[in-house]
């Protein structure tokens, strides 16, 4: 009774870890402000400048393939300089490729944008899921990353708005825009170096929060170097995962609005609302799984069902994606997409929360680093695969969503196959 007591108040004592919740938020909007801008301009500049799908193919590849590598070179910087200069560089980097797109003619200058916004936004989930790491217990840590995981889709459903700013009320061309917006970038990089520490040295947290953040049992390790983490199950059972489910993120985020727009003949304008919709169900279903199983470890369950149980929810959650190619009401449609997409989010959420489960604190950025390479991997063969499929099939996605259906369960059993109870490492 006395050590509930003592947990209860010291959780009450504080609240400054959520403000660094929403700077991780803010920085999660702008991450992918910046990423999904080419893919809402994607149906007009494909026409103005004549790409056809397998040409977008190997811009998004460009993209996909410098993000997977990029993931192994950040994963370390930000275990190495830790997560406020790690992620410092990695906004600078993001921050000139997306500006670059504003400089594009030809498909291999915007492949090489592409490729620099890649390796600078590789960074961001290796800094969040340390920052979260180092900010929060292991029993509230999902739900504070499922908040910081819905940053994605509100920068998907702003980057709408973003572009009728610049382009309608400011009357700049496409160019133009992607030049002025890097600004998000460069107010993104001033806050985070003056905001951003750990909670001993932040000198703006209590004792009794300080005590709540660091209540978990102390580390038996303390780092754990890259050629240590290949060797680790533990590592590849969240590799694995993340090279099966992130292909299907990104397909939704580069291939959706092509996706509505060639099959119900609407033009970007009005695609923006369903696009809307379907975002906000996916924000639900990121703060949702990421409650359900910080909830589940604190009524007493582990950490290990916790994450599991949760995760095959999830799984169903996708399932509806097998009926949206047979629906001819667009906004079925967008109920059907929106609940696929909030179980995609509540399954990455807890995907994102189980390095720190497993691995010490300085070891987690490189652990999510060779998830994202996984990720990136995925995702480049995804969206080459894409192309060639809609082109083969004259547009039609039926084959692609039945595939994203499964990868969830298969993901699932992976991660208990190589980790049947997600424990901590050992050193050796």
């Amino acid at each position: 009774m006395s050590n509930m007591a003592t947990t209860t108040i010291t959780e009450r004592t504080g609240r400054y870890r959520w403000a660094i919740i929403a700077l991780l938020f803010f920085a999660t909007t702008v991450n992918y402000i910046d990423r999904t801008m080419l893919g809402l301009l994607a149906p007009n500049l494909q026409k103005e400048l004549n790409w056809n799908e397998d040409d977008y193919g190997n811009i998004v590849t460009a993209f996909q393939a410098a993000y997977a590598l990029g993931f192994l070179f950040m994963g370390y910087v930000i275990d190495r300089f830790g997560p406020k200069i790690g992620y410092s560089i990695a906004i600078t980097i993001w921050t000139i490729g997306h500006v670059a797109h504003g400089f594009g003619g030809s498909v291999a200058s915007f492949m090489a944008a592409r490729a620099v916004l890649g390796v600078g936004e590789a960074g961001h989930f290796p800094a969040v899921v340390r920052a979260s790491s180092e900010w929060f217990p292991q029993k509230e840590r999902a739900y504070a990353i499922g908040w910081v995981n819905s940053g994605t889709t509100i920068g998907v459903i702003l980057t709408a708005p973003t572009l009728w700013l610049f382009m309608q009320a400011l009357g700049l061309g496409w160019r133009e825009t992607f030049i002025y917006s890097g600004a998000f970038g460069v107010v993104l990089l001033g806050l985070w170096l003056w905001l951003y520490s750990n909670p001993r040295e932040s000198g703006k947290v209590s004792e009794g929060e300080l005590k709540w953040i660091e209540h978990d049992p102390p580390e038996q390790i303390e780092k754990i170097g890259w050629s240590r983490i290949v060797r680790k199950r533990e590592a590849w059972a969240f590799a694995s995962a993340k090279f099966l489910t992130d292909p299907v993120w990104f397909l939704m985020l580069f291939w959706l609005p092509k996706y509505f727009s060639s099959t119900y003949n609407v033009d970007l304008k009005v695609v923006l609302l369903p696009m809307i919709l379907m975002y906000l169900l996916s924000d639900v279903g990121s703060i949702a799984g990421g409650w359900l199983s910080s909830r589940l470890i604190q009524k007493g369950r582990t950490p290990n069902f916790a994450r599991k149980i949760t995760m095959i929810i999830a799984g169903l959650c996708v399932l509806p994606l097998l009926f949206v190619t047979g629906v001819s009401n667009m906004w079925l449609a967008v109920l059907l997409i929106g609940i696929a997409l909030a179980g995609h989010q509540a399954f990455s959420t807890n995907l994102l929360s189980i390095p720190p489960d497993m691995f010490p604190k300085r070891a987690v950025g490189s652990v999510i680093g060779l998830g994202g390479f996984a990720g990136g991997v995925g995702g480049m063969i995804m969206a080459k695969s894409t192309g060639l499929v809609l082109d083969a099939t004259e547009g039609n996605y039926t084959i692609i969503f039945a595939m994203c259906t499964t990868v969830y369960f298969l993901a699932v059993a992976s991660i208990h196959l190589l980790s049947p109870r997600l424990a901590k490492v050992e050193a050796v």
